[in-house]
């Protein structure tokens, strides 16, 4: 009698190309040039990527590299995630801070709030936040939208009111509003270098503003509590 396939059958290694190796060389030397590996750790890196031969052997070797989070999710795709590189990035690489869904995957959100607020969790994939708000205000939590290569634009328009914006460390913030008899405050704490992607803060504000603070849960002090 025929044995039939299980359907948990772990999926097929994929053999690795000279252009994944090189890709995953390129993003190795970047990470140096950026002061994230130490000449052992970069010898060692080379040599597993030029001797690697499946997809999934080239994967931990850029796991915890801002730089190689972009080829890391394509390679992930090429491997359907469940290769042997897949687990050591849940075990040991900053998936906390990847995005759960490619940017632009989700529909716009959109808020109004008037004397009034409530709590905006975005979603992953959301490139898009259009916010309406007088004499109230929200408060908007960033933290599973944003990830490397990440780009979400937050459109606020403002009278007398603002809200208080939530994200993850390694955030860059890009204030590009108009306004008057106003202004948004970004916590230095929130000030991130652009690893974990960047939010651009748009819109118009009449005698109100904005608060971007450092999410709860990721401050060094007063953990659990917001900033």
């Amino acid at each position: 009698m025929a044995k039939e396939d299980s359907p948990h059958s772990p999926a097929p290694r994929i053999r690795a190309s000279d252009k994944d190796r090189d890709a995953v060389l390129g993003v190795i030397t970047d990470a140096v040039s950026n002061g994230r590996l130490d000449p052992e750790e970069t010898a060692e890196r080379q040599d597993e990527a030029i001797s690697a031969k499946y997809l999934d052997e080239l994967m931990p070797l850029i796991v915890d590299l801002p730089e190689g989070h972009e080829l890391y999710r394509t390679l992930q795709r090429q491997t359907g995630g469940t290769a042997a590189g897949t687990s050591l990035a849940r075990s040991a690489g900053p998936t906390s801070l990847a995005p759960m869904a490619e940017p632009g995957t989700a529909e716009p959100m959109n808020s109004v709030a008037i004397m009034s607020g409530r709590e905006l969790d975005v979603p992953a994939g959301t490139a898009q936040v259009t916010t309406y708000s007088l004499m109230g205000g929200d408060n908007i939590d960033l933290c599973d939208v944003m990830g490397p290569g990440v780009t979400v634009s937050l459109t606020s328009y403002s009278m007398m009111a603002g809200h208080d914006i939530y994200v993850p460390p390694g955030v860059r913030v890009r204030d590009d509003t108009i306004n008057i008899m106003a202004g948004n405050e970004i916590r230095g704490s929130a000030k991130g270098d652009g690893s974990n992607g960047t939010l651009i803060l748009k819109g118009v504000s009449v005698m109100a503003g904005h608060d971007v603070h450092l999410a709860k849960g990721y401050r060094a002090k007063d953990q659990g509590q917001l900033e």
